[in-house]
């Protein structure tokens, strides 16, 4: 990409800027961005701390200029893949799809498997245990154990209160 002041030079700085709400980004040239005042004496070590928590996020980002952008924040998936960190809370249900897959590679899961707080009780353990054996049940049909599958589905039944048949 085209540094968008001199129209010469490889772009290699982003600058975003945020004003009132309004976002404007544009790239730059390492001189351009010089001269307009955009320097950073830890740019070398930023970029290489940014490409490895970036790597986390894979490597097929989507463009800038057509990027779905998080409501709460402004942020697009490929500023999250660079950043390594999302921008706000809302960034999880607008990326739900894009991050699930690096929340799975970093944390090996998608669903709390600590402690609850006592006031959520035993509702709760029961909600992440259905969920637990739902999966559990997937997992067995697909590698075709129907005895396994059928066990867990009469244990998901019988923790619903005999709710559902088959």
């Amino acid at each position: 990409m085209l540094c968008q002041s001199c129209k010469k030079n490889e772009a290699t700085t982003h600058v975003r800027r945020i004003i009132n709400g309004s976002i404007e980004e544009y790239d730059l040239c390492p001189e351009c961005a010089k001269k307009l005042g955009y320097t950073n004496i830890f740019s070398n070590f930023q970029n290489e701390w940014n490409s490895l928590l970036g790597s986390f996020f894979g490597g097929g980002l989507p463009s800038r200029s057509g990027a779905t952008r998080c409501k709460g924040c402004g942020s697009s998936f490929a500023e999250i893949a660079k950043k390594g960190m999302v921008g706000c809370p809302e960034c999880y249900d607008t990326f739900y799809e894009e991050l699930l897959p690096s929340i799975k590679k970093i944390h090996g899961n998608t669903r709390h498997n600590g402690k609850f707080p006592s006031s959520s009780g035993k509702q709760l353990a029961i909600v992440n245990e259905l969920e637990a054996m739902q999966e559990q049940l997937n997992e067995a049909i697909a590698r075709q154990e129907f005895e396994k599958a059928a066990e867990l589905r009469d244990r998901i039944n019988e923790l619903k209160g005999g709710k559902e048949n088959g």
